[in-house]
């Protein structure tokens, strides 16, 4: 029953299979290749390149609470200003979070998946996992037409670990597949690094658990830095003061429909099922329009596909 629960959750593209890439082939990521039981073969959308081998995995609870979301988004837009690329599962919550970061300021970003390069799940992420596509890749080590199963991820997360330098675990509960990541990347000789939350917090004790067991305790990108080997330091470049957005693409129709959504916005969170009704646009246009207005930082999600307005918009 979960499995079929979890099946009709997802966004299915037809026709969608992107292609493969096998340990032989300069794509197939360096860092991963070491790895004996790396996936023999990767179904890649999008572009991976010789700069993703200075990467920083950001993984994190499902159900983030506001101040999580802030700080993967920040650590991943801070990350990737200086060129590295960001890794994660294009999971909710945090996730999402840090691959928007990554696309707020025109870096690169990687989405391992748990499913088929066809199948986005969850299907709230389509729109963003085709700006990832652009500015990165779309990577799963399933055929096209798998189903996200719960047995998958715990796979996908062994191989977000292996693709990273460092892994960064922004929030999680004490069970939780973030911290599967973080155990698999301490066996492989990564980088474990944690961000510190309230002791009172379901979703900071695994987090707050990681630092008490030696994971770096982390408040800022300096952090995450400091914990790279040296010879990859050499490699990140100055950052835009302040961080640049990515250029606007939208069209006057595009700018039109942010307009509508973000005049259905304030500051109490309101659910996307309701900004879909009020404004007559689609699920489709509303997720477009939502994607592009927090990747100017008019916009915040927050738990539960709930959105809030920034500032003066």
């Amino acid at each position: 029953m979960i499995h079929e629960r979890i099946h009709d959750e997802t966004a299915r593209e037809p026709g969608v299979t992107g292609r493969a890439v096998v340990r032989a082939d300069a794509e197939y990521p360096a860092r991963l290749r070491e790895v004996p039981t790396a996936p023999a073969t990767l179904h890649v959308r999008g572009g991976l390149a010789d700069a993703d081998a200075l990467a920083v995995a950001i993984v994190g609870s499902r159900r983030a609470t506001s101040y999580g979301l802030d700080v993967a988004e920040l650590l991943a837009a801070d990350l990737a200003a200086r060129g590295v690329t960001i890794v994660s599962g294009l999971a909710r919550g945090i996730d999402a979070a840090a691959h928007r970061g990554a696309l707020r300021v025109g870096g690169r970003t990687i989405a391992l998946l748990g499913s088929g390069v066809d199948v986005i799940y969850p299907p709230e992420n389509r729109e963003l996992a085709a700006r990832i596509v652009e500015r990165g890749a779309l990577v799963s080590q399933f055929p096209a037409g798998t189903p996200p199963l719960p047995q998958n991820f715990p796979m996908r997360n062994a191989v977000i670990a292996a693709m990273s330098l460092a892994v960064v675990v922004v929030e999680a509960a004490e069970r939780s597949g973030s911290l599967i990541t973080a155990r698999v990347a301490a066996e492989l000789g990564r980088e474990v690094l944690a961000v510190p939350g309230r002791i009172t917090a379901p979703e900071s004790r695994g987090a707050n658990r990681l630092i008490q067991d030696g994971a770096a305790l982390t408040m800022g990108w300096e952090d995450v830095v400091a914990a790279l080997p040296e010879r990859w330091k050499v490699c990140l470049r100055d950052a835009p003061a302040p961080a640049e957005p990515v250029l606007d693409r939208a069209d006057g129709r595009e700018r039109e429909h942010q307009s509508r959504v973000l005049g259905l916005l304030g500051e109490d969170p309101v659910d996307i099922d309701l900004v879909i009704e009020r404004s007559g646009l689609g699920a489709g246009r509303v997720s477009a329009a939502l994607l592009d207005l927090e990747l100017e930082g008019r916009v915040r999600q927050i738990e539960g596909k709930r959105f809030v307005r920034v500032g003066r918009g």
